[in-house]
């Protein structure tokens, strides 16, 4: 295809400068392990796992595999009062990696519709206990939860709300935990754990028994990695705990190893009622969310109805979808074979110790880090987001792939990544930053 400006218009991109894009379209067209490749041939190394989606690295040739061969027996199934055995399948894979007692598993097709899911799912079940009452949800500032209306309300990013109005009534946000006290730590911080205190607030001014469900990313990724203060997701466990709030995880970034257990509810210690998840899933080769849920949650929906009925009124036309699941069976099936959760651990201290080297830069205003996954922030220009926007082209262009939010570089390798990997991601972060 000829990348002139009028071949490219059609195309409406997401979260995209559009125009600036077709002015100047930097574009995949090959993948392979730790790498990108150009329509020219140069080669880009992956910093951010795709969109935090290829923990395996890329084009894995076992999933696509399991993916040609489920297209060629079994393309399609409805998940509606039909299934197929891929589905049950992936819900035990699923339930054997999630903490203790989250055993039951929705199936959909992106984190934006696994955190719309959750919602629904915490309102079915307020109701099923006859406090249909509950009709409030809290959030956080800066919180991210997809794209969705539910979640775009949820969400706490202002550029992500303000076209779209007041979206849904009855969402409360907690402040945020960047704290200045907390600049360049290294894992958790020492100060903010009194900022879950806000919550009582919010259980004092609307009421006891009104709150149905708490959303909070474990770490906020797509806000710029910031990782909770030290005892803030306890005690946040402990105020829902005490009001029959349930207390909800978005996994959508940290689930699958991001932050060297299955899941960040393992790495921190605190279990939720519900965690949604999705990208890492499938490796990124098939869209697929999913939500798993206690058992007690599942089972109070599903007596709650009465015989004959479907007992939660909700599912996509592809949720399940056979692909989706032969994908994620074969992702689940190198994470377990290859140990890669593991090796992700194992290397995050030398990740971890390049990206923290890079303070010393003075265009650097912090990093921040946990895991697979930091954030370093550069000094703004001449208005927030435009250096990170333009750090992001200088890294293309020196041939480093990185997801940028504001001026944030947000930096999440495959588990696979080498040594050699980590020094060239942060000698050529330290080259491109160093011309600020």
């Amino acid at each position: 295809m000829d990348m002139t400006l009028e071949n490219l218009e059609r195309h409406w991109m997401p979260f995209t400068n559009n125009r600036e894009f077709k002015r100047e379209p930097r574009l995949f067209v090959r993948a392979s392990g730790m790498h990108y490749w150009t329509a020219t041939g140069r080669k880009v190394l992956d910093g951010s796992s795709g969109l935090f989606t290829s923990a395996a690295g890329h084009c894995r040739a076992e999933i696509a595999a399991a993916v040609a061969k489920q297209l060629q027996t079994l393309d399609f199934t409805p998940s509606f009062m039909r299934g197929h055995p891929g589905a049950f399948a992936l819900a035990d894979g699923v339930a054997a990696l999630t903490p203790q007692g989250l055993d039951h598993v929705f199936f959909c097709n992106s984190g934006s519709e696994a955190v719309d899911t959750a919602m629904k799912i915490a309102l079915a079940y307020h109701l099923a206990r006859n406090e249909g009452q509950r009709a409030y949800f809290v959030s956080r500032e800066r919180a991210y939860h997809g794209v969705n209306i539910g979640g775009t309300a949820l969400s706490g990013m202002v550029r992500n709300r303000e076209a779209f109005g007041a979206l849904l009534p009855g969402v409360l946000h907690l402040r945020h935990t960047l704290l200045p006290e907390n600049r360049l730590t290294r894992g958790m911080g020492s100060t903010g754990a009194e900022l879950a205190d806000d919550l009582l607030r919010f259980v004092n001014l609307v009421g006891e028994k009104r709150i149905a469900a708490v959303f909070v990313e474990p770490i906020a990724g797509s806000t710029g990695v910031i990782v909770p203060p030290r005892g803030y997701l306890e005690r946040l466990h402990e105020i829902c705990s005490r009001y029959g709030i349930l207390l909800v995880f978005d996994e959508v970034i940290c689930g699958f190893g991001r932050t060297g257990e299955p899941f960040a509810a393992t790495s921190f210690g605190v279990t939720p009622d519900i965690i949604t998840m999705a990208k890492a899933l499938t490796n990124g080769a098939q869209p697929m969310g999913a939500v798993a849920v206690r058992s007690g949650i599942y089972r109070t929906i599903i007596d709650a109805a009465p015989d004959g009925a479907p007992e939660f009124f909700h599912g996509y036309t592809y949720s399940a979808h056979p692909a989706a699941c032969a994908a994620a069976l074969a992702t689940l099936e190198i994470y377990r074979n290859e140990q890669l959760f593991a090796k992700g651990r194992e290397l995050s201290g030398y990740f971890l110790d390049a990206m923290f080297a890079l303070q010393d830069l003075p265009a650097v205003n912090d990093v921040r880090g946990f895991g697979m996954l930091a954030g370093i922030e550069i000094k703004p220009g001449k208005a927030p987001g435009v250096r990170g926007n333009e750090l992001q082209a200088k890294l293309f262009d020196r041939g480093l792939h990185v997801k940028t939010t504001g001026d944030v570089a947000i930096m999440a390798p495959a588990f696979i990544a080498s040594r050699a990997d980590i020094d060239l991601m942060g000698s050529m972060l330290r080259d491109a930053i160093a011309e600020y």
